[in-house]
């Protein structure tokens, strides 16, 4: 095959890894992003790898990409003008959502504004019943003159959400083809196709986001496409999906709500990789990018899975890698409040201008230029060589806010470090509450342009035992995309007392779920490798307002044995909130199989033993811990398995650097990784 390529596009840099087939090496590359010019980086990448590495774009057999085209559709409410059709008296479906305030401790807390505001959304009378049966008729005529006072306001799309759609979608389907007849080349999305949940306001709002994203994700997926064919790249580009996996660009373009969140999990994928070779049971994954970090829990170096997953102010409710944003990135701009209190993010300086040390034109003060005018940054070049880090500017930028605070521009710097860590300490509570764990008990998996730099004085104020730094860990995002392999979920909701009586209708919906994954993973994937499927069923407690997940043999799920499936599930409810009621009656919401088919992973050789002590390329004075420390500097080129190095210490490499306070101390393993412990508990 030659070569496989992953990309990675953030908010800062773009990410390459570059896997060889027949070695099993991987190389890595960073590009400035083009937020201006989406796709213009990921060719700049491959013109990169062309002339660092001597690949040429005929050579590259298989192609991922992760785009936060989707996402930032939202964030930036870019995408074009929906109309929405509901059941009539469901016209407030979005306006009402959950009536819950995104912040119950902030009394001027709004939910955010719907994507689809009320004046474009019209109500059909139709109706059908909990069971699908039809109470109310759907007319064509009906359809029609919603369509054109749609039009007439301005919509550029329709989403059509009917009430109990995902028990018979008929009416749904009905709408679409009338519209299509009247209207062809009218973009119309149905809810129950985009994902067919239960609840009426999760599949509505799922499917406006569906339909606000499509359009700018098919334009941006063509346009790469082209641009991959015109530079001579032979393969069909694939796709990172919100759930780990990857697909077809073409599916994609069709699907571009499961893009929504690629990026992310791509990085939690290479994460769970470099788990499982290091032998860490249970760890946090710690990506920390130009504009944000982001946390996951990785068990037996698979991820947790999950849905509601937030996508700027909304949430989407469809099978994704469970990761909760916990605060700002390196690019993050630090200011002064009208309270005289020195803050931190939100906002970012992103690739342009980007931070002040990178001299591309950037004058207010971020993480990096903190740990630039530390001293810690400056040693070697950042991103493969895209940024030179000037000090002097960062302790220009830093000044701005070190005047109005009264202090030196070190403490400045030393305190905007200690308020981004403040603000990730902060919110990992509840994202760790959220996993059931303990995060003195796991291991913190750091990486990201921002995780090696920051990740050590998290972990200190955690209490977490150990931090591992992967030997790539700037490109782990893309090399996630590049070893994810080919996934993807189908449901079938049920709502049904899980008892004898569902035992027909649980196995012919394992069933049909099994062929349409076969089907999806055979032939419009073209896997003709193994297939791994996984069954499982949301269940509840009969009077219980959410289900859980319950994940279920072959044989039982094929079956329909309802006594087994109602077994996992009093397994699984115990296992989540530490008791189970065998004997009362359990539902069945939805059945749920995920196909997966395994791709080629990357072999890590051995690092060569270490022969001698490691020798630092450099020693000089630099502001860690309130005082000014003698620091050695190491290329991480030049460690070896078993070398160890003792705080205060930092590792460059071409994608990130690695800094290491005081009473810390370094292990290299024969992976490369670094394995970073407290020195009263390093091996």
């Amino acid at each position: 095959m030659g070569y496989r390529v992953g990309v990675d596009i953030g908010g800062s840099f773009t990410d390459l890894a570059l896997l060889d087939d027949r070695t099993g090496e991987v190389r890595s590359l960073k590009v400035f992003s083009r937020p201006d010019r989406p796709g213009e980086e990921v060719l700049a990448g491959l013109a990169g790898l062309r002339d660092r590495h001597g690949i040429a774009p005929a050579e590259i057999g298989y192609f991922t990409h992760g785009t936060t085209v989707g996402v930032n559709t939202v964030i930036q409410r870019k995408g074009p003008r929906l109309a929405l059709l509901v059941t009539q008296g469901f016209r407030d479906v979005l306006e009402l959502g959950r009536l819950r305030a995104p912040d119950m401790y902030d009394l001027l807390s709004k939910r955010p504004a719907p994507l689809v505001t009320r004046d474009r959304v019209f109500e059909l009378p139709e109706r059908l019943a909990a069971d699908g049966s039809v109470l109310q008729a759907l007319s064509d005529a009906h359809v029609l003159a919603a369509a054109q006072a749609a039009l007439a306001a301005g919509a550029e799309g329709i989403v059509v959400a009917l009430l109990h759609a995902w028990r018979n979608p008929a009416h749904e389907r009905q709408a679409r083809e009338a519209l299509a007849r009247a209207h062809p080349g009218l973009p119309v999305l149905c809810s129950a196709e985009v994902w067919p949940v239960l609840r009426e306001y999760e599949r509505t709002v799922t499917a406006t986001i569906a339909g606000y994203v499509q359009p700018r994700v098919t334009a941006y997926l063509d346009g790469l496409q082209a641009a991959l064919r015109e530079i001579g790249v032979p393969c069909e580009a694939r796709v990172t999906r919100s759930n780990g996996g990857v697909m077809t660009a073409e599916r994609g373009r069709r699907e571009g709500l499961q893009m929504v969140l690629s990026g992310t999990a791509a990085g939690v994928i290479g994460a769970g990789f470099v788990a499982r070779i290091a032998g860490l049971r249970e760890c946090l994954s710690l990506d920390i990018g130009g504009t944000s970090a982001d946390v996951a829990l990785i068990r037996d170096g698979q991820p947790r899975y999950g849905s509601g997953e937030e996508v700027g102010e909304f949430r989407i409710h469809i099978p994704s890698v469970a990761v909760s944003s916990i605060g700002e990135g390196g690019g993050s701009i630090a200011w002064v409040d009208g309270f005289g209190v020195l803050q931190v993010g939100p906002e970012s300086a992103g690739s342009t201008p980007g931070p002040a040390c990178f001299g591309r034109g950037g004058t207010r003060p971020t993480v990096t230029d903190a740990f630039a005018a530390c001293g810690l940054l400056g040693r070697a070049d950042l991103g493969h060589g895209a940024a030179r880090v000037d000090a002097d500017r960062a302790r220009a930028a830093i000044g701005t806010v070190a005047q109005p605070l009264g202090r030196g521009v070190e403490e400045t710097a030393q305190a905007m470090i200690e308020v981004a860590v403040s603000g990730m300490y902060a919110r990992i509570g509840a994202a760790t509450a959220r996993f059931g764990v303990d995060p003195r008990e796991t291991a913190l998996l750091a990486f990201g342009g921002a995780g090696p730099m920051l990740g050590c004085f998290l972990a200190r104020e955690l209490g977490v035992a150990e931090v591992l730094v992967p030997p790539t860990p700037g490109v782990l995002s893309a090399l996630g995309g590049l070893i994810a392999d080919l996934r993807s979920d189908f449901l079938r909701t049920l709502y049904l007392p899980l008892d004898e009586a569902a035992t027909d209708a649980v196995r012919a919906g394992f069933a049909d779920l099994r062929r349409d994954a076969l089907d999806w993973l055979r032939g419009e994937q073209g896997h003709d490798g193994e297939a791994q499927l996984g069954y499982s069923a949301d269940c509840r407690y009969r009077g219980q307002s959410y289900e859980i997940e319950a994940p279920l043999d072959d044989a039982a799920a094929l079956q329909g044995d309802t006594a087994v499936i109602a077994a996992a599930f009093h397994a699984a409810h115990a296992a989540l909130y530490g008791h189970a009621d065998p004997e009362a009656p359990v539902q069945v919401i939805a059945l749920r199989v995920t196909a997966t088919g395994p791709t080629p992973k990357p072999v890590l050789s051995d690092l060569p033993a270490a022969t001698a002590s490691p020798m630092p390329f450099a020693t000089d004075r630099a502001w860690l811990d309130g005082a000014w420390r003698e620091v050695a500097f190491h290329d991480r080129a030049a460690l070896r398995a078993g070398h160890r190095l003792h705080g205060p210490v930092v590792v460059t490499q071409e994608d990130c650097t690695t800094v290491v306070p005081p009473g810390q101390a370094v292990l290299v393993d024969r992976h490369g990784c670094l394995r970073i412990r407290a020195e009263e508990a390093a091996p």
